[in-house]
């Protein structure tokens, strides 16, 4: 199993800067998803579970400068794949797509992606739940839900339906790095998954990685499991999911 985090830390925006009202104050969470993947790892490896377990964080900022890649650029993914750039803050994509193309050669039988990837994902459900994509089987996607439900880290499945692959074609690359507003989750899914070739579930922390408020107790947990700044979120998923369905699944 390959685990992979976004570890961007810090994201301005690039040259297509983010408006600076507030949307800025927590970018430095923006490694969020790479920090889940380290204190999974962490854990796995303390807890003795019965895994062989990769991790892959790809790490970097996103800043204003002379050297930053713009609009309208042309980049290549490490496998060779053109990528028209529409939006230079859509980055967390492009370095997540490097690192599932590496993944690759390590022929996984699962791929689990962290990532703080659209604001659209936190506008849809908010701090209460992460948004889950998969092409795995309904037993795997059965199995992060339920250990979701176990750890109160809740996941709600969107579709990867192709109507919104053709969202990301391009007339100039293969495809583009943002679509616009519309579906920003799903696209932006969509666009990871282009570069899959293995079973693969992505979820989206934007909304419940860094929280600017406790979560107060509901089902039986206690006031401090949620508080107020970074959440640790996929942490205790990815250790349920392993604890309660691996030797299952990947045994």
């Amino acid at each position: 199993m390959v685990l992979v985090g976004k570890g961007l830390v810090f994201d301005a925006g690039g040259l297509s800067l983010k408006p600076t009202t507030d949307s800025m104050d927590y970018m430095k969470c923006d490694m969020a998803g790479g920090a889940a993947v380290i204190g999974a790892l962490r854990a796995i490896a303390l807890l003795k579970l019965p895994f062989h377990v990769i991790a892959l964080v790809p790490a970097t900022d996103n800043r204003p400068g002379e050297n930053a890649y713009t609009p309208n650029d042309i980049i290549y993914i490490s496998d060779g794949t053109p990528v028209e750039i529409r939006n230079t803050d859509a980055e967390g994509r492009l370095i997540l797509a490097d690192a599932l193309v590496y993944a690759r050669r390590f022929e996984p039988a699962f791929v689990l992606d962290f990532a703080t990837l659209t604001g659209s994902a936190a506008m849809a459900v908010g701090r209460h739940a992460s948004v889950l994509f998969t092409n795995a089987d309904p037993a795997v996607r059965d199995a992060l839900i339920q250990a979701g439900w176990h750890t109160y880290e809740r996941l709600v499945e969107f579709p990867l339906w192709e109507e919104y692959g053709i969202m990301i074609k391009s007339d100039i690359a293969a495809i583009k790095n943002s679509a616009g507003r519309e579906a920003g989750a799903i696209t932006a899914a969509k666009f990871l998954e282009y570069f899959v070739r293995y079973p693969w579930a992505h979820v989206d922390i934007a909304g419940t990685a860094y929280l600017n408020k406790p979560i107060p107790p509901e089902r039986g947990f206690p006031s401090s499991y949620q508080v107020k700044y970074a959440s640790g979120v996929g942490v205790r998923l990815t250790v349920a999911f392993l604890r309660l369905y691996g030797q299952r699944l990947f045994g």
